[in-house]
């Protein structure tokens, strides 16, 4: 279990508590969401040091939900989810495309495979882009695929570069909706299409109650989220930077079984995603517990987990009450 290998546990316990930071007191105030949203890549960056040898373990190179079905592996959803992206905005080879958010590469290599685009993912983890490269290289992708080191608000490149972009499940982490979105359209070229699966409260989300702000918080902390808007709100962001709307669609509708069963797996669970249901959880905090106390593992990792396992409750939680979606489909394009 290769988890945080090449880290120390001082700095384990100092990222860890750099991150905390940004949640302490009234997390839900103008003045802390202000703080984040001012800090928005410091603080996604610590966030992915920290917690992305941990997806990798349990979500594999692919870190999203999708629409799940009856009698289909997980890891297969998955890939479809991609594909279906993929096919909304049209790839096909020999289109430059940009990924924006892109993680360890997994989308962009299947996505790659799939329509024979040449992808550029743009990231500004380090680690990530590291962990990306050597995943690509060894998946001889490397003639559809680079990775560049640069922030998604401020994409480092030219106006009407790309014949399309995408972003998967990565915007939220921007202080920002219509600046990331902004930037995707300056760097397409006319008539360029643009397609997201965006994080967003949908309509049910009450911000007077309670519990769904709780809820909703509590998302945010586990995630590295600055403040989740609602469905209307990112639409509007779409709209005002300049998009005409292909399709906008919460993709929550198309799921057979509900997208969070694959993190609570008490109604639903296969052998696929058996490591991110609680079970699989409560198994790893164990291990890893253990792997801390015999300093095997960094000190600081336990408690890495339990934000990773408080994020995945209330991302049940949120899915029961229907408050929240993660795969809001947009699909866009730039005038020509």
């Amino acid at each position: 279990m290769d988890i945080l290998k090449d880290a120390t546990s001082e700095e384990v316990s100092t990222k860890a508590s750099s991150y905390s930071e940004f949640f302490t007191g009234d997390r839900g105030s103008a003045e802390k969401i202000e703080q984040r949203k001012g800090s928005a890549k410091e603080m996604t960056s610590t966030y992915y040091d920290l917690v992305t040898d941990f997806y990798q373990y349990g979500w594999g190179d692919s870190f999203h939900f999708c629409p799940v079905y009856r009698g289909r592996p997980f890891q297969q959803c998955i890939v479809d989810h991609e594909y279906y992206l993929s096919q909304k905005i049209e790839l096909k080879p020999g289109m430059k495309v940009l990924d924006m958010g892109c993680g360890v590469g997994g989308p962009a290599r299947n996505i790659a495979r799939h329509s024979g685009a040449e992808i550029t993912g743009l990231n500004f983890n380090e680690y990530q882009i590291t962990k990306a490269t050597k995943l690509t290289n060894e998946a001889n992708l490397q003639h559809l695929i680079k990775f560049d080191k640069g922030d998604f608000n401020n994409a480092p490149y030219d106006d009407n570069t790309f014949d399309a972009a995408y972003a998967i499940e990565a915007t939220c982490h921007s202080y920002s909706r219509e600046k990331v979105y902004g930037e995707a359209f300056r760097v397409l070229k006319p008539g360029g299409t643009f397609g997201v699966y965006e994080w967003a409260m949908t309509d049910r989300y009450d911000p007077s109650n309670p519990e769904h702000k709780q809820v909703k918080e509590a998302v945010e902390e586990g995630d590295s989220l600055p403040e989740l808007e609602t469905i209307a709100e990112n639409l509007q962001h779409m709209k005002n930077v300049g998009f005409e709307i292909v399709q906008c669609q919460d993709l929550v509708e198309l799921s057979e079984i509900s997208w969070y069963q694959v993190l609570d797996g008490r109604g639903w669970s296969s052998l696929s995603n058996f490591k991110m249901s609680w079970l699989g959880r409560s198994a790893t905090h164990a291990m890893i517990s253990v792997l801390e106390w015999l300093h095997i593992a960094p000190a600081g990792s336990k408690k890495v987990h339990t934000i990773l396992c408080s994020a995945a409750e209330n991302l049940v939680t949120a899915g029961k009450l229907g408050i929240f979606t993660p795969m809001l489909l947009f699909v866009a394009r730039k005038p020509v």
